[in-house]
């Protein structure tokens, strides 16, 4: 029923509508009054009696209208249709889609809608915002940090591809780590103290080392050829299992080879620069059997172990001259005499067979080098030096360890200062000045001492012994003070390396450049005899945990450190450290050497 019928509703006079009055009619539609009614008179007994009343119209239609009810009284008409607006129920509004069931689905059918992208966008910025709150700030906060002149981890949790591991913690220092280890004493005795700056204590079962696998370690899966292993290095070799990292050696055939083993680093990933490095380690095999090369050591990052163009002219340099040390075979144009002989009876009794340092000082400006200069222009003479926490044999019957340095350029005979200035055995019933000091190849300074017996994994009681060294890179007070059995073995202060005129060549520094850790469990007849009928296989080494510490206040970790950078150059010739099948940088690499002043070719 409509309500606005007449036959349904009282009986109206008839309601003028405004456009009933005719044009002319200029008077008010309200009558004027001097003093309107207050509105608490009582004299009115409808409230509405006081509003006031339509003019009467000159028009004669207007004239004959009455107000009969209220709605006569107002202005506005009774018939909602007359107002001018939507009025009834199928009239559309502009709000009508917000109620329709209809309009919903199809904005649901149509999310690629300019409000849908508006309000996904918005979710995505708020999103981007909370991620950058919460991870980007750490993040960069973190790489900031390692940027610093103290050097780069490399960096923030990823490889040195950029992949990211995934693994419980992302801290140099493993949360494992028992607070009492957090600190330490100078090996040397002197009042020095050490904090903590890295740590594995490899306590969560299960890790793997293939590229990408950890943020710290990596291992290679190559044969080391330049040694003549016997072995195939292969990552599955290495895993963690009941709160220690192992590296089985096995006898299996892989690769046309015959045995497996394992070689794990921290290759451009963590590097420290003086400080000290140890670790507490099962030696693999028994304590008196031949065969079995275990080692414990460390390179400059410059040099990746294992890749062999990343080497050729860079390993065991450390050298910072231009002169004939940092040229072929050690010699230019025949000089000097000593250099030919006196050396390697394998290599006509010449004393080197290296190719030169490959970014010497002694390189043109302009060349390809790492830097930094010195401040006459020339470039820092830039290597791959290696130090050895230890190389474990058996000498005499029982088991040992060569713990040692290698060097480029080689002193005449291959023989070092060894005064008692220079080399301080601490206990001469335990270690003893090493016999083999050098050849073509590399020059070396090392003591052997007896390990503990016990500390063997096959015949012993599977103890862990704690072995490393700590070092001061450069010259003057620069040394190396090795650590076996958890007790200081032997020193080598800086002045044992200093220059020798009878070559030509200048001091060679205690290595400055970043160090990457390495450990490898393999066998070679280049080290030593094999007693093939002896050797018990599958062996492990094993190691417990892994630690490095540095002088307070002079800490100095990352494989990029200002004044020895390597990222760059790494970055440049990635090929090089990346592909072991390349053995050497002119022939298999197809690099040149850089030009050097040494050559004329400046």
């Amino acid at each position: 029923m409509n309500p606005f019928d007449e036959k349904a509703g009282p009986a109206y006079t008839s309601i003028p509508n405004p456009s009933q009055f005719s044009q002319e009619s200029t008077a008010p539609l309200v009558a004027a009054s001097a003093s309107p009614p207050s509105r608490i008179s009582h004299e009115f007994d409808n409230p509405y009696d006081f509003m006031p009343q339509p003019a009467t119209a000159p028009n004669t239609r207007a004239s004959a209208m009455t107000y009969n009810t209220l709605s006569d009284k107002l202005t506005l008409s009774a018939d909602p249709n007359q107002w001018g607006v939507a009025s009834t129920f199928n009239q559309p509004e502009p709000d009508d889609a917000l109620h329709d069931p209809r309009q919903h689905r199809l904005y649901a059918d149509n999310f690629f809608s300019a409000r849908g992208f508006l309000n996904v966008g918005c979710l995505l910025l708020l999103l981007l915002a909370i991620l950058a709150l919460f991870v980007g700030y750490p993040v960069i906060t973190a790489v900031q940090h390692f940027n610093n002149n103290l050097g780069a981890y490399n960096l923030g949790g990823t490889n040195a591809s950029g992949q990211i591991p995934e693994m419980g913690h992302f801290s140099l220092i493993d949360p494992d780590t028992p607070e009492d280890a957090y600190t330490r004493k100078s090996y040397n005795g002197d009042k020095a103290s050490y904090s903590l700056i890295f740590s594995d204590e490899f306590n969560t079962d299960g890790r793997t080392f293939y590229p990408g696998d950890d943020p710290y370690w990596e291992a290679v899966d190559l044969h080391y050829w330049q040694t003549g292993n016997l072995e195939w290095y292969d990552p599955e070799a290495i895993v963690t299992e009941n709160g220690y990292m192992k590296i089985t050696l096995t006898k299996q055939n892989t690769h046309d080879l015959q045995y497996q083993g394992g070689m794990i680093s921290t290759w451009n990933k963590f590097c420290f620069t003086g400080g000290i490095v140890e670790a507490s380690i099962v030696l693999p095999g028994a304590n008196n059997v031949h065969g079995l090369w275990p080692a414990f050591w460390t390179m400059g990052n410059l040099g990746r172990a294992g890749y062999g163009a990343s080497l050729e002219g860079m390993w065991p340099y450390t050298y910072d001259s231009c002169d004939v040390g940092a040229a072929p075979n050690q010699t230019i144009n025949g000089q000097p005499a000593a250099a030919l002989t006196n050396g390697d009876a394998k290599f006509n009794n010449e004393l080197s067979w290296l190719p030169g340092q490959k970014l010497s000082r002694c390189v043109c400006p302009g060349e390809s080098h790492p830097g930094p200069k010195h401040t006459d222009g020339t470039w820092v003479g830039r290597a791959a030096p290696e130090i050895d926490v230890f190389e474990a044999q058996i000498e005499d019957g029982v088991g040992a360890v060569s713990q040692s340095a290698q060097w480029a350029p080689f002193n005449h005979g291959y023989i070092w200062q060894n005064t008692s200035d220079n080399l301080i055995i601490s206990d001469s019933t335990v270690s003893k000045l090493n016999t083999y000091t050098g050849g073509a190849l590399q020059q070396a300074t090392s003591v052997v001492s007896n390990t503990n017996q016990n500390c063997y994994d096959q015949g012993g009681t599977g103890c862990f012994a704690s072995y490393g060294f700590q070092y001061k890179p450069g010259y003057d007070d620069a040394y190396i003070t090795w650590m076996n059995n958890g007790k200081t073995a032997w020193r080598i202060n800086a002045a044992g390396m200093a220059a020798d005129s009878t070559v030509g060549i200048a001091a060679r520094p205690v290595p400055q450049e970043p160090l990457y850790i390495l450990l490898n469990l393999g066998l070679s007849e280049s080290f030593g005899k094999i007693d093939f009928d002896s050797l018990v296989f599958p062996t492990s080494m094993k190691i417990d945990w892994v630690r490095v510490y540095q002088e307070d206040g002079k800490q100095n970790y990352g494989c990029n450190p200002k004044d020895f950078p390597t990222a760059d150059y790494i970055a440049q010739y990635q090929e090089a450290y990346t592909n072991p099948n390349l053995t050497t940088w002119v022939d298999g690499y197809k690099q040149p050497f850089p030009k050097s002043s040494i050559n004329g070719d400046c």
